[in-house]
């Protein structure tokens, strides 16, 4: 039997269904809880009614002290009930919340990439605002049913007075909801467009924040900030345009209300002074007219937070159903093989052919930066097998026969542009918390400067995207992390582009050093890297051309000393 976070993903209607499903039992108390406290509320004028009544038959002190202990402990009901009822029902909406933004992170952060057009800023969007707003469904419909007992319990009261106050107040009740229900559509039509666009402003946002150095490089962060603007006044207009019909849905929502409580009160009063009820029952309608606006404004209000949750929903749907771009296989690759690239054919790579034998230090040179890019990322599973012609065979096994897992345990690609997160030093390189081989790679990249300079040593604050790093420590701090990886074949895309000519050369010594006897590709123009390798390729026009060592072919090659001789 499968779980709810292990079955497939579902369409938005289908997610809501879940998570009401997984959250019966704290539906059941809070419907019960909230139900009791509605009932309590409307009991209220009810018991003032029979206490009026009451009071004027028997005129005793009995009856009056009676009446106000009835009305504490209604109070007291009240209280309680509303306390308790608020207290589990967002207990659940608060955990469900968090498993929808579990799942939408872990679609987002599988090895496998998923056929989603959504940009990294609306995944963001949608694992937080949708999440919540999905999960708000937990307490629609425990308020929604209460909401309902109240009116119900008014109903009856009204209709034991006199039968036309009771059916008054239930045919108000569906009028009301019919003309609400047909207003909801355009709310929930509206509220989906403005996540969309508050998602894509937030998608902008990211985006400069993660080109913001080199924006200020050039000059162009006016003209970002300026499409930035753009798009987030067009959220701003949306949002304008979901609160005027949220607004015009409250205030009609509150003047039928007000309609429905000012009927029953003057029928109320005509049958008073028509002698059909007594003062008694009129204190009892007038105050339940009061009182059931509170559960009317709520009844009516839920059919606009059903919507938006559905919305909310469907979004995170776009996340949770998008296939992935590729379906890896079963297999494992044999530990100790070779590392193949047969024919592939993508983008720049125009039928790519190289073995990088087990243990091997191989560097390819690669003419057009294009070509070594589409090569990392062939490598990497970045391209789907099925994208491109050709194979790419580790240990033995097509990639397109290995599971995703697999790849990563066996082969791991640093791209040049790595990532670096906010933490320390120590969590930058050893996410997993192994620490084998930490030390190792510090020395080997050349970290060492770094983690000498602060007194905090490895655990050392990073800011976010490593803010407080310079960009030759940004990179020898992602090396570091490829480094203590430690993985059987390891392929560096340009990983010295950043630092000094001699720190360089230090990497190279170091990194050939470390690697020994492990698999090692590194997709470099760097001559230090070229010269520490046992083996250089070179690729020109997405073929290898030529290959041999560096320093044969500096010698015997004039294109490949001009393209790296610095």
């Amino acid at each position: 039997m499968k779980t709810p976070d292990t079955e497939r993903p579902r369409p938005g209607v289908a997610i809501l269904r879940t998570a009401l499903r997984r959250n019966v039992g704290a539906m059941i108390a809070g419907t019960v809880l909230m139900g009791l406290y509605q009932a309590a509320e409307t009991a209220f004028p009810i018991a003032l009614g029979l206490i009026v009544e009451h009071t004027m038959q028997d005129r005793s002190l009995g009856s009056l002290g009676i009446s106000i202990g009835s009305l504490a402990v209604i109070i007291t009901t009240v209280s309680l009930s509303w306390r308790f009822g608020m207290r589990v029902l967002q207990k659940a909406n608060t955990t469900e919340a968090h498993r929808w933004r579990v799942r939408v992170a872990a679609c987002g952060l599988q090895p496998v990439a998923r056929d989603v057009d959504l940009k990294s800023g609306e995944i963001l969007t949608i694992a937080t605002e949708d999440a919540d707003q999905t999960a708000d469904i937990i307490e629609v419909v425990p308020l929604l049913i209460s909401s309902l007992v109240a009116v119900a319990v008014a109903a009856v009261a009204l209709s034991l007075a006199d039968l036309r106050l009771g059916l008054l107040v239930v045919v108000g009740t569906v009028a009301i909801l019919s003309v609400l229900a047909v207003m909801s559509k355009r709310i929930g039509a509206s509220t989906r467009e403005q996540q969309a666009r508050v998602a894509r402003a937030g998608a902008k946002v990211a985006d400069l924040i993660i080109g913001l150095r080199p924006l200020h490089g050039f000059g162009g962060n006016h003209a970002a900030f300026g499409s930035y603007r753009r798009v987030s006044t067009d959220a701003k207009r949306q949002a304008i345009t979901v609160a005027r019909v949220n607004g015009v849905y409250a205030g009609t929502a509150l003047a039928l209300n007000a309609v429905l409580a000012a009927a029953v009160s003057l029928t109320a009063g005509w049958l008073a002074f028509e002698g059909r009820i007594t003062i008694g029952e009129l204190v009892m309608a007038v105050g339940l007219a009061q009182f059931i606006m509170e559960p009317l404004k709520m009844f009516s209000e839920m059919p606009k937070y059903v919507m938006i949750a559905r919305a909310s929903a469907e979004r995170m749907a776009l996340v949770l159903t998008a296939r992935p771009v590729t379906t890896p296989g079963p297999e494992r690759p044999e530990f100790g093989g070779d590392l193949e690239v047969d024919g592939v054919r993508h983008g720049a790579l125009q039928g790519a052919t190289f073995t990088v034998t087990a243990g091997e230090f191989v560097a390819i040179a690669a003419y057009q930066p294009r070509a070594a890019a589409d090569l990392a990322a062939v490598l990497a599973v970045n391209v789907a097998p099925h994208a491109y012609e050709g194979a790419v065979r580790v240990g033995s096994r097509e990639i397109a026969d290995l599971s995703i897992e697999s790849v990563r345990e066996h082969l791991l690609v640093n791209p040049y542009d790595g990532e670096i997160f906010a933490g320390t030093l120590r969590t930058n390189i050893d996410p997993s918390g192994t620490g084998r081989t930490i030390e190792a790679a510090v020395e080997a990249s050349m970290l060492t400067d770094v983690v000498a300079l602060h007194r905090e040593g490895l655990d050392y604050a990073i800011r976010d995207r490593g803010a407080n790093l310079s960009g030759g420590q940004r990179q020898r701090l992602s090396l570091a992390r490829a480094l203590a990886a430690d993985a059987e074949v390891l392929v560096l895309h340009d990983p010295t582009t950043a630092v000094d000519a001699v720190t360089e050369q230090l990497i190279a010594r170091n990194v050939a050093k470390l690697r020994r006897g492990r698999t090692t590709l590194v997709l470099t123009s760097s001559p230090a890297l070229l010269d520490a390798a046992d083996r250089v390729l070179v690729l020109d026009e997405g073929v290898i051309t030529a290959e041999g060592t560096h320093r044969n072919l500096l010698a015997g090659d004039e294109a490949y000393f001009r393209a790296v001789a610095r």
